[in-house]
């Protein structure tokens, strides 16, 4: 086994690279389906001698297989939203407290400590199901602010805009994270002139609004909420750990997480910086599961290895799908 708090522990590139190596390894060794999919492409360890030669596991695999990499008992299943019909993911978590340690200490690299902040959570869609990562990050983020005024709102706009404009008049730290079309329900509803309080979209419109692109959508909110910036999450079920973007949609990984871009035509060739391709993520938080996931978005990898959503990829887009079936 390996232990989380070596993960933790990362400062530098060379210690991401060494233990991303020891993780590939093991989870070739104890994860059946990775292992499988490793098979296919004819990718052992002895192949594989920098990140770059790592296989990507398909995000898809979420959804048609149990990916565990231990055979202990499962603590807890996060699932996806998906629309009627559809298949959702299933992240079978064996350690809540691995995903715990990720979410306080990636807060906190961005951020500082979460308890300088009361948080006011808008998250309708996530709160109306049961089994999403997302919530249980931010409930225990509400309770480890230790603020009586940290919460859940649901459709309460009127009780939510009396304590944002209240909490940011009396200086307050306040954090409020919401689902983007809840967000838009709100300004325009309410407008603001807040000073103090971060304003952190989590992404989606989840069927309840047209999708729209970044830029329009943060100058609605900025105009709405009367900020600077808009504050974005990047994080899915299928991760352990988020990565943040303080504006213009520009995110960062905390120490323990990369972000790789893959070509979208030959999906086992990664792609050099400032070129759009599919998301690979190396998540090392997810030992148990699997640490290197292709993903269905599309983005840029600047020089600085922070990173871009450009979009997601169609269905039709998607290349080498022959590769998922086991």
């Amino acid at each position: 086994m390996i232990d989380p708090n070596t993960i933790f522990n990362i400062k530098t590139e060379q210690a991401f690279n060494q233990k991303a190596l020891e993780i590939f390894k093991f989870q070739f060794e104890n994860n059946k389906v990775y292992r499988s999919f490793c098979d296919l492409l004819y990718k052992t360890p002895s192949d594989v001698h920098t990140i770059k030669d790592i296989p990507f596991l398909p995000i898809q695999f979420f959804k048609s297989h149990q990916v565990l990499s231990s055979d202990d008992e499962i603590e807890t299943t996060f699932t996806s939203s998906g629309t009627t019909g559809s298949s959702t993911s299933k992240h079978h978590v064996i350690n809540l407290k691995i995903y715990e340690q990720s979410f306080k200490l990636g807060f906190k690299q961005f951020y500082g400590n979460i308890e300088d902040y009361i948080v006011l959570a808008l998250l309708p869609s996530y709160l109306e199901r049961e089994g999403s990562s997302l919530i249980y990050m931010v409930d225990s983020l509400i309770k480890q602010s230790n603020n009586a005024e940290s919460d859940f709102y649901l459709n309460n706009f009127s009780e939510l805009k009396e304590t944002l404009i209240k909490l940011d008049s009396e200086r307050k730290k306040v954090l409020l994270i919401g689902v983007s079309f809840a967000l838009l329900d709100l300004v325009e509803t309410y407008q603001f002139s807040l000073k103090n309080t971060i304003v952190m979209e989590t992404g989606g419109m989840k069927g309840r609004r047209k999708e729209l692109i970044r830029e329009e959508l943060h100058h609605i909110l900025k105009s709405g909420f009367g900020v600077n910036a808009i504050h974005s999450e990047y994080g899915m079920t299928e991760l352990l750990s988020q990565a943040y973007s303080k504006g213009n949609g520009i995110f960062n990984c905390p120490d323990w997480m990369r972000v790789l871009i893959r070509d979208t035509e030959d999906p086992l060739s990664i792609q050099t910086t400032n070129k759009t391709g599919g998301l690979n993520i190396i998540d090392l938080a997810n030992i148990n599961s699997c640490a290197f996931i292709a993903t269905q978005d599309l983005g840029r990898l600047n020089t600085d290895g922070s990173f871009e959503i450009i979009g997601r990829f169609d269905h039709s887009d998607i290349r080498g799908c022959n590769l998922m079936i086991l």
